[in-house]
Protein backbone atom coordinates (compact mmCIF):
# COMPACT_ATOMS: atom_id res chain seq x y z
CA UNK A 1 0.00 0.00 0.00
CA UNK A 2 1.19 3.58 -0.68
CA UNK A 3 2.40 5.68 1.72
CA UNK A 4 0.45 8.20 3.36
CA UNK A 5 3.33 10.57 1.55
CA UNK A 6 2.20 9.58 -1.94
CA UNK A 7 -1.28 8.60 -1.33
CA UNK A 8 -3.68 11.52 0.07
CA UNK A 9 -7.09 10.71 1.41
CA UNK A 10 -9.20 14.12 0.94
CA UNK A 11 -12.39 15.28 2.25
CA UNK A 12 -14.52 17.99 1.56
CA UNK A 13 -12.69 20.04 3.88
CA UNK A 14 -9.76 19.51 2.74
CA UNK A 15 -10.02 19.51 -0.83
CA UNK A 16 -9.38 23.25 -1.86
CA UNK A 17 -6.13 23.57 0.24
CA UNK A 18 -4.82 19.74 -1.05
CA UNK A 19 -6.03 20.23 -5.14
CA UNK A 20 -6.93 23.48 -6.28
CA UNK A 21 -4.41 25.19 -4.09
CA UNK A 22 -1.36 22.72 -5.37
CA UNK A 23 1.54 23.94 -6.86
CA UNK A 24 1.66 20.76 -9.04
CA UNK A 25 -0.83 18.84 -11.32
CA UNK A 26 -3.24 16.51 -9.32
CA UNK A 27 -5.09 13.25 -9.96
CA UNK A 28 -7.99 12.24 -7.76
CA UNK A 29 -9.77 8.98 -7.71
CA UNK A 30 -13.41 9.19 -6.79
CA UNK A 31 -14.29 6.11 -5.41
CA UNK A 32 -16.70 4.27 -2.59
CA UNK A 33 -15.52 0.63 -1.15
CA UNK A 34 -18.71 -0.84 -2.35
CA UNK A 35 -17.59 -0.56 -5.61
CA UNK A 36 -15.70 -3.45 -7.05
CA UNK A 37 -14.54 -1.38 -10.04
CA UNK A 38 -13.39 1.05 -7.81
CA UNK A 39 -11.51 -1.57 -5.77
CA UNK A 40 -9.63 -3.12 -8.33
CA UNK A 41 -8.30 0.46 -9.71
CA UNK A 42 -7.29 1.03 -6.36
CA UNK A 43 -4.13 -0.57 -6.62
CA UNK A 44 -3.18 0.25 -10.00
CA UNK A 45 -3.89 4.75 -8.48
CA UNK A 46 -1.44 3.41 -5.68
CA UNK A 47 1.01 2.45 -8.27
CA UNK A 48 1.21 5.93 -10.39
CA UNK A 49 1.42 7.63 -6.91
CA UNK A 50 4.52 5.75 -6.00
CA UNK A 51 5.53 6.33 -9.49
CA UNK A 52 4.67 10.37 -10.27
CA UNK A 53 4.60 11.12 -6.72
CA UNK A 54 7.47 14.07 -7.19
CA UNK A 55 5.51 15.19 -10.10
CA UNK A 56 1.86 14.35 -9.28
CA UNK A 57 -0.05 14.67 -6.41
CA UNK A 58 -2.30 11.50 -6.10
CA UNK A 59 -5.49 11.79 -4.37
CA UNK A 60 -8.70 9.88 -3.21
CA UNK A 61 -12.02 10.79 -2.44
CA UNK A 62 -14.82 8.52 -0.91
CA UNK A 63 -17.79 10.00 -2.63
CA UNK A 64 -20.20 8.85 0.37
CA UNK A 65 -18.16 10.02 2.69
CA UNK A 66 -17.47 13.56 0.46
CA UNK A 67 -20.92 14.15 -1.23
CA UNK A 68 -20.59 18.17 -1.31
CA UNK A 69 -17.20 17.80 -3.73
CA UNK A 70 -18.50 14.50 -5.21
CA UNK A 71 -21.44 16.88 -6.54
CA UNK A 72 -19.75 20.02 -7.38
CA UNK A 73 -18.10 17.71 -9.91
CA UNK A 74 -20.84 16.23 -11.16
CA UNK A 75 -19.99 12.53 -10.14
CA UNK A 76 -22.52 10.41 -11.53
CA UNK A 77 -20.45 7.03 -11.65
CA UNK A 78 -17.76 5.61 -10.41
CA UNK A 79 -14.61 5.42 -10.05
CA UNK A 80 -14.47 8.55 -11.47
CA UNK A 81 -10.59 9.76 -12.30
CA UNK A 82 -10.47 14.01 -11.82
CA UNK A 83 -7.35 15.44 -13.33
CA UNK A 84 -6.20 18.87 -12.28
CA UNK A 85 -3.39 21.22 -13.07
CA UNK A 86 -3.30 25.00 -11.59
CA UNK A 87 -6.71 24.16 -9.55
CA UNK A 88 -8.82 23.92 -12.44
CA UNK A 89 -10.20 20.79 -14.42
CA UNK A 90 -8.48 19.55 -17.08
CA UNK A 91 -10.08 16.08 -18.03
CA UNK A 92 -12.50 13.81 -16.68
CA UNK A 93 -11.99 9.57 -17.17
CA UNK A 94 -14.89 7.46 -15.99
CA UNK A 95 -14.74 3.84 -15.09
CA UNK A 96 -12.05 1.16 -14.68
CA UNK A 97 -9.17 1.98 -16.95
CA UNK A 98 -5.60 -0.05 -17.50
CA UNK A 99 -2.78 1.62 -15.67
CA UNK A 100 -1.13 2.01 -19.51
CA UNK A 101 -4.35 4.23 -20.26
CA UNK A 102 -4.40 5.73 -16.62
CA UNK A 103 -0.72 6.90 -17.67
CA UNK A 104 -1.56 8.42 -20.85
CA UNK A 105 -4.39 10.60 -18.92
CA UNK A 106 -1.97 11.85 -16.25
CA UNK A 107 0.52 12.99 -19.05
CA UNK A 108 -1.76 15.06 -20.34
CA UNK A 109 -0.72 17.38 -17.45
CA UNK A 110 2.61 17.14 -17.20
Amino acid sequence: MANEETLLHLSDGTFEDEILKCDKPALVDCWAPWCGPCVTLGPIVEELAKEYGDRVKVAKLNVDENQDTAAKYGIRGIPTLLLFKAGKLEDTMVGLVSKDRLEDFVKKVL
